[in-house]
C-alpha cells in the first residue's frame, strides 16, 4: 500500500511508474533522516500463482492438445521419486547369481573343503582330541581371579581402609596384567595354543579389561557423590528413575541397589555376563522371557556359526592361499584382481558375523538375563561418513569410549581433538591387539588401519559436503568392502611367511 498521506519527518525525492501485466505501478523512493526506505508495489504470492494458473488454463484450452507440464527426470536429484524397490530387487538378484556362480566355480575347482574336525584341530592347539592340559582352559578359569580382585580392592575402598591413590595403583596393576597375559602366554606356550583358541582368549580378556575400567569409574562416581552427602550416605547415588511401560523393575524404591550395596559378587557376575561394557547399579530389566523370541536367536546363532565356519573353509582359505604369490611378487594387476576376488566373500561373512554377533547372539544373552537395552547397533548401513559409522555399527563400544574416555577427557579440559583422536588410539591398539597376539607377529598393519580412518574421516566428511550423502555413503561401503579383504591379505602373507618359511609359498606355487 502506498501511503495517502504525507508521511512526518520524510521527504519524497522522486517517483516513476512501472508497467507490470498492463498495469501500472507507482514506485516511491522515501529518503528518511536516520534510513532510506524503498516501498514498492507489487504483485503478492497469491496473485502470481492465480496468473500461472490462469496461463496454464489458457495453454490447455489450444487445440493442439499439450501434454507436457515442467517434471524432472526420476534419476535426478531435485526429483521427489524415491521408491527404487525394483532396483533394489535386481540388485540383489544380479548379486545372488554372480555369488552363485562363484561358488560353482569354487566348488568345481576344489571341491567340498568343509570339515569340522579342522575346526576342532585349530581351536585346540593342533589335535583333534580336547585335552583338559589345553592352557585356554586355564586362562578362562584364571579370569575370574582378576574380577574378584577389582571387588576385592573396591570393598576396601568402600569401607576407607586403603586411600583412593593405593587403590588406583592396584587397579592399573590388575588391568595391565589383565592385557599382558595372552601376550605372555601365546609367545612362552607357542604351540600348545590353537589360533581360534587364542583369538576368543584375547577376546575374553579384552572385554573384562573395558568392564572392570568401567566397574571402577562408576564406582569412583559413587564415592565422590557419597563424599559430598554424608549425612544421606544410603541413599547416595540412588535416584527413582520412571521405568519404560513394557519394563518391569520389580523393585520399590526400597528394594533399588545403592553404593556401596552394589559390591556383592553376584552383582558383579551380572554384570559380566550382560551384553554390555557400561556398569550401572540399576540395570534396567524385562519383565519375562519371550520363548520363542529366545528359540529364533539360539536356532540364528547355532546354524550361522556353522555357515561362517563353512565359508571360511571353503571360500575364504582357498582365495588368500592362491592370493600369497601374487602379493610375494607385488604385481599390481593380478594383485588387484585377487583382491576383488576375496572381497565378495569376505564382506558376506563381515555381514553374516555382524547380524550373528550383535544381533542373534546378544540379544539371545539378554533375553535370558531380562537385560532391556537391547540397542546393540544402530543404521550404520545408512552412514553418510566414516564418524557416523564409527558412532553406529557397535553401540557398546561406541558408549563405553563415550562415557569413559572421550567425556572424561573433556571434563578436565581437554580439547574435542584430543579426545576423539584417544578414543581411536584405544581403538587401534585392541584391533591390533586381538590380531597380533594370535598371530604372534606384530606388523601394526591394524593398527595403522584404524589410524588411517581418522584422515578418511575427513574426506568423507568432505565428499558428503561437496557431493551428497549419497556418494558419502558409497565412500564408506568402499572402504568396508575393500579395506578388509585388504588387511586379511596382508596378515595371512605375513604370517606364512614367519612361522613357515618361504618354502611353503614354493609349495603353493606348484599346487597352482
Amino acid at each position: 500500500m502506498v501511503p495517502s498521506e504525507p508521511i512526518p519527518t520524510q521527504t519524497v525525492n522522486s517517483l516513476s511508474t512501472d508497467e507490470i501485466d498492463g498495469k501500472k505501478s507507482v514506485t516511491y523512493l522515501v529518503d528518511d533522516r536516520r534510513q532510506n526506505l524503498r516501498l514498492r508495489r507489487t504483485k503478492s504470492v497469491a496473485r502470481a500463482e492465480e496468473i500461472t494458473k490462469e496461463a496454464e488454463k489458457v495453454r490447455k484450452s489450444q487445440p493442439d492438445k499439450p501434454c507436457h507440464k515442467p517434471r524432472d527426470s526420476l534419476f535426478s536429484w531435485s526429483s521427489e521419486f524415491r521408491d527404487f524397490t525394483g532396483l533394489v530387487n535386481w540388485g540383489f538378484l544380479l548379486l545372488f547369481m554372480g555369488g552363485l556362480r562363484l561358488s560353482l566355480e569354487n566348488l568345481l575347482k576344489y571341491g567340498i573343503r568343509i570339515d569340522p574336525i579342522q575346526w576342532i584341530i585349530v581351536l585346540n592347539g593342533g589335535t583333534a582330541e580336547f585335552s583338559i592340559e589345553n592352557p585356554s582352559v586355564y586362562l578362562f578359569i584364571y579370569i575370574n581371579v582378576h574380577i574378584l580382585f577389582t571387588l576385592w580392592v573396591e570393598k576396601l575402598l568402600a569401607k576407607e581402609r586403603i586411600r583412593w591413590n593405593q587403590a588406583l595403583l592396584l587397579h592399573i596393576c590388575n588391568l595391565s596384567l589383565i592385557i599382558m597375559i595372552p601376550v605372555i602366554s601365546s609367545w612362552t606356550l607357542k604351540n600348545k595354543f590353537g589360533l581360534v583358541g587364542l583369538t576368543l582368549l584375547c577376546t575374553v580378556y579384552t572385554i573384562t579389561f573395558l568392564k572392570l575400567w568401567s566397574y571402577i569409574h562408576v564406582n569412583y562416581w559413587c564415592r565422590l557423590v557419597r563424599s559430598k552427602s554424608q549425612q544421606h550416605r544410603r541413599r547416595a547415588f540412588s535416584v527413582a528413575q520412571p521405568y519404560p511401560p513394557d519394563v518391569d523393575n520389580g523393585k520399590s524404591m526400597n528394594e533399588v541397589v545403592s553404593y556401596p550395596n552394589n559390591l556383592t559378587v553376584h552383582d558383579l557376575y551380572f554384570f559380566m555376563a550382560v551384553p554390555t561394557l557400561c556398569y550401572e547399579l540399576n540395570f534396567p530389566r524385562t519383565s519375562r522371557i519371550r520363548k520363542r523370541f529366545l528359540i529364533k536367536r539360539v536356532i540364528e546363532v547355532l546354524v550361522g556359526m556353522q555357515v561362517v565356519l563353512g565359508l571360511f573353509q571353503q571360500w575364504i582359505i582357498p582365495s588368500v592361499k592362491n592370493s600369497l604369490e601374487t602379493f610375494s611378487k607385488m604385481e599390481p594387476v593380478p594383485a588387484t584382481e585377487r583382491l576383488l576376488k576375496l572381497a565378495i566373500p569376505n564382506h558376506l561373512l563381515w555381514l553374516i558375523w555382524f547380524y550373528l554377533c550383535f544381533h542373534s547372539y546378544f540379544n539371545m544373552l539378554g533375553e535370558v538375563l531380562k537385560f532391556a537395552d537391547r540397542d546393540f547397533y544402530g543404521d550404520w548401513w545408512n552412514a553418510t561418513n566414516i564418524d557416523v559409522f564409527w558412532r553406529s555399527w557397535n553401540m557398546p563400544i561406541h558408549r563405553w569410549a563415550v562415557r569413559h574416555l572421550y567425556m572424561p577427557l573433556i571434563e578436565r579440559g581437554y580439547g574435542k581433538t584430543v579426545g576423539s583422536v584417544s578414543v581411536f588410539l584405544l581403538s587401534a591398539f585392541f584391533h591390533e591387539y586381538l590380531v597380533s597376539v594370535p598371530l604372534r607377529m606384530f606388523n601394526l598393519w591394524a593398527f595403522s588401519g584404524m589410524m588411517l580412518q581418522i584422515p578418511l574421516s575427513a574426506v568423507s566428511h568432505f565428499v558428503e559436503k561437496k557431493a551428497g550423502p549419497r556418494l558419502g555413503n558409497v565412500l564408506v561401503w568402499m572402504s568396508l568392502i575393500l579395506g578388509q579383504p585388504l588387511c586379511i591379505m596382508m596378515y595371512y602373507h605375513d604370517y606364512v611367511i614367519t612361522h613357515f618359511g618361504k618354502d611353503l609359498m614354493e609349495q603353493f606355487s606348484k599346487m597352482r
